[in-house]
Formats: structure tokens, C-alpha cells, sequence
């Protein structure tokens, strides 16, 4: 078995594996199939001061599949409705590399089960506190620590200036 990367309908990545899974034990032929990978990773935002996760995904419009390539199989995938082609010259199904391979795999582990935020920030970006005991302060970022999601910012507190560390939730970039 090897990996196939192929092209999907943008947007459509989690059905058409579905659908993948469901067509080839229909047919019998789920044996064939090793694994079907949608790389993706959950993303805060806050709208409207509440926090939404969505769920992005790293490729949109390709799935990757693990498979013996058969006849039987290749005429079942390329005829699943949402799927487009494998990848490759001319829609000839090439193999990914090993390398490619573990690179994605360990990208996905990586970042499995963590949350990400939308938008980073920056050293010396103007913040305003939207939540926490300094709600409604002001005052800019001195270092940002991405792993932990966290910031420290300076604020004036009686006149001087203090550095709070906050968490990227319970801030947004002064406007």
C-alpha cells in the first residue's frame, strides 16, 4: 500500500472521505484501502466576545489516501461524486514520497487536539483588554509567547507603566 494524494472539491474534504469509506465497503473492496487523511486543526476567533472554534483544514481541496492500487480500486475512487482526480501528470495516480509522507503525518500529530489561534500578534501592537480584572486598559505588547497562547503587555496602572501577562483570548488589537 502506498499514499495517493487526491483532488477533491474544495470544502468538501470530510464528505468525500465519507463517502470513500462507505463506496468501498459497499463494493468490498475496503481491504484495499489503509487510511483516508484530512489534515486539519482547530482554530479559535472570537466574535461578538465569544470564543468559536472552527475546524481548518491544511489542504483544501486534497485528501490523502492509503491504498493498494487495483484496477477496481482506481475506477471505484475516481468515481466517487466530489472527487476530481488523483494527483499526478495528467491525472495518473502517482505515489507520495516517504518523506512527504511522514512530514504531513508528523504536522498532523503536531498539532492534533491544540487549539490555534486566528490571528497572532506582534511585538509592540497596540492592545485593548476585553476581559480579566484590567478590562478596558490599554497599552502594547512587550513579548508574545505563541506555545503558551499568552502576551505581555504594558499598561498604565495609577500612572505607571506595568506589565500584565494575558491570554491571546482577553485581548484584540486596538483599532
Amino acid at each position: 500500500m502506498k499514499w495517493y494524494s487526491l483532488r477533491v472539491i474544495s470544502g468538501k474534504e470530510k464528505k468525500t472521505k465519507e463517502t470513500i469509506v462507505f463506496e468501498a465497503e459497499e463494493a468490498g473492496i475496503s481491504d484495499h484501502i489503509g487510511g483516508i487523511l484530512v489534515p486539519s486543526e482547530n482554530v479559535v476567533e472570537m466574535r461578538d466576545g465569544k470564543k468559536r472554534v472552527r475546524n481548518k483544514v491544511f489542504f483544501p481541496g486534497y485528501i490523502l489516501i492509503h491504498l493498494q492500487l487495483t484496477r477496481e480500486v482506481r475506477y471505484l475512487v475516481e468515481n466517487i461524486p466530489g472527487i476530481m482526480s488523483f494527483v499526478g501528470p495528467k491525472g495518473e495516480p502517482i505515489p507520495l514520497r516517504d518523506e512527504e509522507v511522514s512530514r504531513i503525518l508528523g504536522e498532523v500529530e503536531g498539532k492534533e487536539g491544540r487549539e490555534v489561534m486566528a490571528h497572532t500578534f506582534k511585538v509592540a501592537d497596540a492592545v485593548k483588554v476585553i476581559d480579566g480584572p484590567f478590562v478596558d486598559f490599554t497599552g502594547f505588547i512587550d513579548e508574545v509567547n505563541d506555545d503558551k497562547q499568552k502576551v505581555k503587555v504594558t499598561v498604565s496602572i495609577f500612572g505607571r507603566p506595568t506589565p500584565v501577562e494575558l491570554d491571546y483570548l482577553q485581548i484584540e488589537l486596538e483599532k
